[in-house]
């Protein structure tokens, strides 16, 4: 079937170009109007998601071919995107930058593969007729492109006639407006990028300072104009999930130290039959009532290690449940839980967790291991069978000395691999993060294996 689905993506030639920052200024001013604006993220990030969701109140959902596949990426952009709702597409890196050095799975890809208008977002401090030339060099770099338009971040209100002016004569391509540099709006980092939106204390004042700017700058009716422009959408035919009365509930561990998740991958297990029901590790003292299954997301367990380690009791009951054979999916933050002990940000080995693994895990001062991988078991487990295979992605600083080998993990387009995670009948632990919306059959293996679960503790 085919839906019309109003979208663009908003893209940049670099990483820092300011798409996160033109993003939520678009969506706050678009949510201030009294409109309802869908926002999406290109590739595997977490925490833009989480300030797109700040805005707009509601998911917001990444879009990565690589870990979930076209048909599933074209799913959730139409069947997420009400009717009357325009969609915004938050890019990843450099435009065309994808796996290695080939556009497979860059937001160039994601425009390409779902037609989507794209608007560049081009930083113009210290440029004048260079500004054209980066703008048409993007825009001509591939016959399908599909960059429609430019939005001038950083841009002196004095300059922006002229650059508008020659941008569009040099290049054809149409400019939408312009933010100046507005530094009081800056958003905080920490080694993965931004730190969390829940944890910025002036997020609100600094997102209505940005859509004030947004509405005076910024043609935002061209861009819904723009938006409507994009065709109908391919929607394929989602497969039957299956059909069973149990609905097993599946713990998700979701506070400060614990945020990284993909909402399509939470909505992957709750079609296959899964109850979520959120806990905090830092303030619950206990797994919630009836849960047959333990899911432990990514996040910063690392900052939050002295809180996490006096939680004692949630810790020993952990411990208990995973010891036991409750079925349990443990991905990067949620894997430095389950060691014995974790260093916290200053470097101390005296936080005690969960002590699934005999292992300890630190900083190393340096990503360690990053990016899209393809995950092959050795034997099967919790998520698939031996010599199955999942895409997963893998980004963080701290390393275990207990990183597990029941995987063998392969970066596309390279030659280089490793052996990693652990993988049971009933685990699933590890620094790789896997999409339950892009592997639906983990998702049913899963679920499965907590509702086998629930039957034995019945039994």
């Amino acid at each position: 079937m085919t839906r019309k689905v109003p979208r663009l993506l908003l893209c940049a030639p670099s990483s820092g170009g300011g798409k996160t920052t033109v993003t939520c200024a678009l969506l706050q001013a678009l949510v201030d109007r009294g409109a309802a604006p869908v926002a999406y993220k290109c590739g595997p990030d977490y925490i833009d998601p989480m300030f797109h969701s700040e805005v707009i109140g509601a998911k917001s959902r990444n879009l990565d071919l690589f870990l979930m596949g076209e048909e599933a990426v074209c799913r959730s952009l139409a069947e997420n995107t009400p009717t009357g709702s325009a969609a915004v597409i938050e890019g990843v890196m450099g435009y065309y930058d994808g796996i290695a050095m080939s556009s497979q799975a860059s937001a160039y890809d994601l425009a390409r593969t779902t037609d989507t208008p794209a608007v560049l977002v081009a930083d113009a401090r210290g440029r004048a007729l260079t500004a054209a030339a980066l703008v048409k060099g993007m825009a001509t770099f591939r016959t399908d492109a599909n960059i429609q338009g430019v939005i001038l971040n950083r841009c002196p209100p004095m300059m922006y006639l002229r650059l508008k002016e020659t941008i569009e004569a040099e290049t054809g391509v149409q400019v939408y407006g312009y933010l100046p540099n507005l530094p009081e709006c800056a958003l905080e980092s920490r080694h993965l990028g931004l730190v969390t939106a829940a944890e910025v204390g002036d997020l609100r004042q600094k997102l209505r300072r940005m859509a004030e700017q947004a509405e005076q700058t910024i043609d935002i009716d061209g861009l819904l104009a723009l938006a409507e422009t994009a065709p109908a959408l391919e929607v394929p035919q989602r497969p039957d999930a299956p059909i069973s009365r149990e609905r097993p509930v599946i713990a998700l561990a979701r506070d400060k130290a614990f945020c990284f998740y993909y909402a399509d991958g939470l909505s992957e297990l709750a079609r296959q039959g899964a109850e979520l029901v959120e806990f905090s590790p830092l303030v619950d003292k206990a797994l919630p009532a009836g849960c047959s299954g333990l899911y432990l997301g990514g996040g910063y367990p690392e900052v939050f290690a002295k809180e996490l380690a006096g939680n004692t009791s949630l810790l020993r009951e952990i411990h208990h449940a995973i010891l036991h054979g409750m079925p349990t999916v443990a991905e990067c933050g949620g894997f430095l839980y389950l060691q014995r002990h974790l260093a916290d940000a200053d470097g101390r080995y005296d936080w005690h967790m969960v002590g699934a693994f005999s292992g300890k895990a630190g900083n190393t001062g340096k990503l360690s291991r990053f990016g899209y991988i393809e995950m092959t078991a050795r034997a099967d487990g919790l998520l698939c069978g031996a010599g199955e295979r999942l895409h997963a992605h893998e980004f963080h600083y701290w390393d275990s000395t207990t990183p597990g080998g029941d995987f063998r993990a392969q970066k596309p387009l390279s030659d280089r691999g490793w052996d990693c995670a652990w993988h049971t009948p009933t685990l699933y632990a590890g620094f790789p993060h896997i999409h339950f919306g892009g592997c639906p059959k983990a998702a049913e293996r899963f679920v499965a294996a907590c509702i086998a679960y629930e039957r034995g503790r019945e039994g």
